[in-house]
């Protein structure tokens, strides 16, 4: 039933809840979520202390204030001793155009593949997200990187703040020569190396020398980011698709198309988002595909540093680095925000990439790169992602155990390496799409596999990014994910 309730601020207002029936904590804390997701509850406002609350609802003060303190950990609320508890800041929702009928509908991202191709929910404004494509942004080593920081600059000669070498400072391109050649047993040296603000940016300078050298078309993983199609059409080429199976993207087809395919853009450690490697005997076709035919390969090692059920997979780049445009970053093991990403180029596009970079931004900020050449050498970076590689691991296992015991139904696939698991939907959980409303509805920001390029007839199954939320968030995106699937689709 509907209660209200009255706040001492001011005079008085009326504040309606909705507790069904239920004098609960879960229920006040769902009608208080409910509240502030439609708005009736605005940002800043505060709300009646615990005592003036419990006497209004009937309920026993402690009741409301451990809901209180439930939704100030997950950031509905905020709390100051002497302030009270208010309603926290949050970004306003998103919402797609109207649609014929006058109606609006939030952009969760799970629309046709022909639809919005953004893959990060920015404004979702729900306070989970397990949404793949980001680390544990509350992880990042604050006090190692501003240590750092200080010493890169104590130690940066006076030219490293002026204009200088496209491809990057050379403490950083010499100390991820030596990195990438121990770690993922890349092959290449200080001078191939050409430092960009991410891959996106990474692609886009390839994409425009391939155009350059009368390229046309260019094989991309039928499953992947769908920012790349977009960002290949606008330098002026076309796609292949190449289906992913259990052995990563069939590269056959690239023998079948003859000549008119120049590259093949390949996520071959760990397979972006199916989660699988590519076998041995596809990474041998492709590279005696670049051979035969003078085509590139541009291997994607997005997560190559969180392997935990298995060895490493090297980078396919050792086994043909004059054909392999080998591209990493850290936006995986530190944060996106650094804009910090790296390609090994082939001698004989070094020239054309170097050129290309100059004319897109000149170079890229340069404190980060020193800051990142110090915490490598210093060994700071090898612990970071040891203890990351833990980390993330240890919520792999909670969220595999969390699934059988409560969704025994759902298949996990993909669990190997990386931030994310594919997880097939059981039948009784019902649509995608409806999974995914219900999800939203609930606070939770989900990505499905349609949104990723899945064609029609693929199995419907969500990409779960268990590396996005923050630590103190997980365990209620991991609560919500479980429920959301046990309730029977309708």
């Amino acid at each position: 039933m509907d209660q209200w309730a009255t706040s001492e601020r001011g005079g008085s207002y009326d504040l309606l809840l909705d507790l069904a029936g239920r004098n609960s904590r879960a229920a006040l804390e769902d009608a208080l979520r409910e509240a502030v997701r439609e708005g009736r509850l605005a940002a800043g406002s505060r709300l009646p202390s615990s005592r003036v609350l419990a006497r209004d609802l009937g309920v026993a003060r402690n009741t409301v204030a451990d809901a209180y303190g439930q939704l100030v950990a997950e950031g509905w609320l905020t709390a100051r001793q002497g302030s009270g508890t208010t309603v926290a800041e949050r970004p306003a929702p998103r919402r797609r155009p109207a649609t014929a009928a006058g109606s609006a509908a939030l952009d969760v991202g799970h629309g046709p593949r022909t639809g919005p191709t953004e893959l990060v929910p920015f404004a979702t404004g729900l306070p989970y997200v397990l949404w793949p494509g980001s680390p544990d942004l509350s992880a990042f080593p604050r006090s190692a990187w501003a240590a750092a920081t200080r010493r890169a600059l104590h130690s940066a000669p006076n030219e490293a703040f002026g204009y200088a070498d496209p491809r990057g400072r050379p403490e950083l391109r010499t100390a991820l020569s030596g990195y990438l050649a121990r770690v993922r047993g890349v092959r290449t040296d200080p001078d191939r190396l050409v430092l960009c603000s991410g891959y996106v940016q990474a692609v886009g300078l390839l994409a425009r020398v391939l155009r350059g050298r009368g390229a046309r078309r260019v094989a991309v993983e039928e499953v992947g980011l769908p920012d790349l199609r977009t960002l290949l059409r606008a330098s002026g080429l076309g796609t292949l698709t190449l289906p992913v199976d259990a052995d990563g993207a069939q590269v056959g087809a690239l023998d079948q198309a003859g000549g008119e395919v120049a590259a093949a853009l390949l996520t071959p450690a760990h397979q972006f988002p199916m989660g699988v490697r590519l076998s041995p005997e596809r990474r041998t076709a492709v590279t005696a595909w670049a051979r035969a035919t003078g085509g590139l390969v541009v291997e994607d090692d997005y997560d190559g540093e969180f392997r935990y059920d298995r060895q490493p997979v090297g980078a396919l780049q050792g086994l043909a680095p004059d054909h392999v445009v080998y591209a990493g970053t850290a936006s995986k093991s530190l944060a996106p925000g650094l804009r910090l990403a790296w390609i090994a180029v082939p001698p004989h596009l070094l020239e054309a990439v170097v050129r290309e970079k100059r004319l897109a931004d000149h170079q890229s900020p340069v404190l980060e790169q020193l800051t990142l050449a110090e915490f490598i050498e210093s060994g700071a970076y090898d612990r970071h992602v040891r203890r990351m590689r833990l980390h993330y691991r240890g919520r792999r296992d909670r969220l595999v155990a969390a699934l059988a015991e409560r969704v025994p139904g759902a298949r996990v696939s993909g669990i190997a390496a990386g931030l994310h698991v594919l997880v097939e939907l059981p039948p009784e959980a019902g649509p995608l799409d409806a999974v995914i409303t219900r999800a939203h509805r609930r606070g939770l920001a989900l990505g499905g596999l349609p949104t990723f390029g899945a064609p029609p007839g693929a199995a419907a199954a969500l990409v779960i990014g268990y590396g996005t939320p923050p630590e103190h968030a997980f365990a209620g995106a991991l609560d919500l994910l479980c429920e959301v699937l046990a309730e029977p689709g309708r």
